[in-house]
């Protein structure tokens, strides 16, 4: 077990609000988080069977039950347990008495916004980020391997090769979250889409494109992009249109925001596969994209990432909106090219003339070691991708 750099945000909103949810995908460490976070509380699970019929068939005796308060864990299995916990803490509103988690974003934040609005903090949690995976005593320390093997943490702490705890993960999401948000006939057609959607990681969508390779209709490769997203294994950066440029392009990216199960589903399997891969770019973009959004997630902050693309000219991977605008480029190799930066002073200058207050930092982030300012623009190593602020 390794400390979470969201712990601190969480015990903040626990001094704050009577309820705390943490969400994200499965396996990313709520449930340790939570009950390391606070020990000395109840903990119940509502994944076997009988506690989630006792949920549902009597929710008042199960939260008297609880008493004080308790850490209540997969909550998404009986939703509406929501509701008489909100009786519960108007009754009783003492800060931090329940802490509660899911995994099924799309199920359990549309309960909690209709039940628990106002009376909960919300915290997504992802997979550690690289300042928490290199914790681990045995992670690996170049970025072919922090790449290829991702960051879910049993894999880590646990010692379990990656190609059998990603092919043992896949399988189980497939057959359990998907089966029971999607009447999806032949599950190893959406495997086959999954597959699709690795292969265009840090690429604009395009879902004509991507519903017609899977074989199926654009609404339903929508649907399925959407199950993906809600999961927590995809994001979609919007692209950012403020009129700086008229030929802005408005298409959404998608990131896979485990490098690990991109490399898994794309076959990639060692480390030394990655380095002439011709995808090898767009998953150290994507793992940049989900590096910053974590960064932001574990201090209780919005994302706020975009991208920006013209039809003929400037192109900027990320776009990070705080105090601040940051352009971020992203390159896999190890050595900076002078045209590498070229792309965000032209963007930078754009937001300038169009009256931006915030100020504009520029930044590239390689797959080398030496870190510098160059042209005005930040060169971050991979390693320090942590190290900077991104709010």
């Amino acid at each position: 077990m390794i400390e979470r750099i969201i712990n601190a945000k969480l015990k903040s909103l626990a001094a704050m609000y009577p309820v705390v949810t943490v969400t994200g995908p499965r396996q990313s460490g709520k449930t340790t988080l939570c009950q390391s976070t606070f020990p000395d509380k109840n903990y119940i699970s509502l994944e076997p069977l009988d506690r989630r019929e006792y949920a549902t068939r009597d929710p008042r005796g199960l939260l008297a039950e609880l008493g004080e308060g308790a850490v209540i864990d997969e909550i998404q299995h009986a939703p509406g347990l929501l509701s008489y916990l909100q009786d519960e803490v108007d009754a009783r509103p003492v800060p931090g008495r329940f802490i509660i988690t899911g995994s099924q974003h799309f199920g359990l934040m549309a309960q909690v916004t209709q039940s628990l609005a106002g009376r909960t903090g919300v915290l997504f949690l992802l997979p550690p980020a690289l300042d928490e995976l290199v914790l681990f005593p045995t992670a690996p320390g170049d970025l072919p391997g922090v790449i290829v093997s991702g960051a879910y943490p049993r894999i880590h702490d646990r010692g379990i090769p990656a190609r059998q705890w990603l092919a043992d993960y896949v399988t189980a999401y497939v057959e359990r979250d998907v089966r029971q948000v999607l009447n999806v006939v032949d599950l190893a057609a959406f495997t086959t889409f999954m597959r699709l959607c690795a292969g265009r990681t840090g690429q604009e969508m395009n879902l004509n494109a991507l519903g017609s390779d899977a074989g199926v209709t654009h609404n339903t490769a929508r649907s399925w992009l959407s199950v993906l997203e809600a999961g927590f294994i995809i994001a979609r950066i919007p692209a950012w249109h403020r009129n700086v440029r008229k030929q802005a392009v408005r298409a959404a990216k998608i990131h896979f925001l485990d490098s690990g199960l991109a490399c898994h589903l794309l076959g990639i399997e060692e480390p030394g596969q990655l380095a002439h891969h011709p995808l090898r770019g767009p998953i150290f973009e994507s793992w940049v994209a989900a590096e910053v959004m974590k960064w932001r997630l574990n201090r209780g902050m919005q994302a706020n990432l975009h991208h920006f693309r013209e039809v003929r000219g400037i192109e900027v991977d990320l776009m990070v909106e705080g105090r601040s605008i940051i352009l971020c480029e992203s390159k896999s190799g190890a050595t900076v090219q002078s045209g590498f930066v070229a792309p965000l002073g032209k963007l930078a200058a754009s937001v300038g003339v169009a009256g931006e207050p915030r100020p504009v930092i520029r930044r590239l982030v390689y797959g080398g070691d030496d870190a510098r300012t160059q042209e005005g623009c930040e060169i971050v190593p991979w390693r320090q991708i942590a190290n900077v602020s991104w709010e």
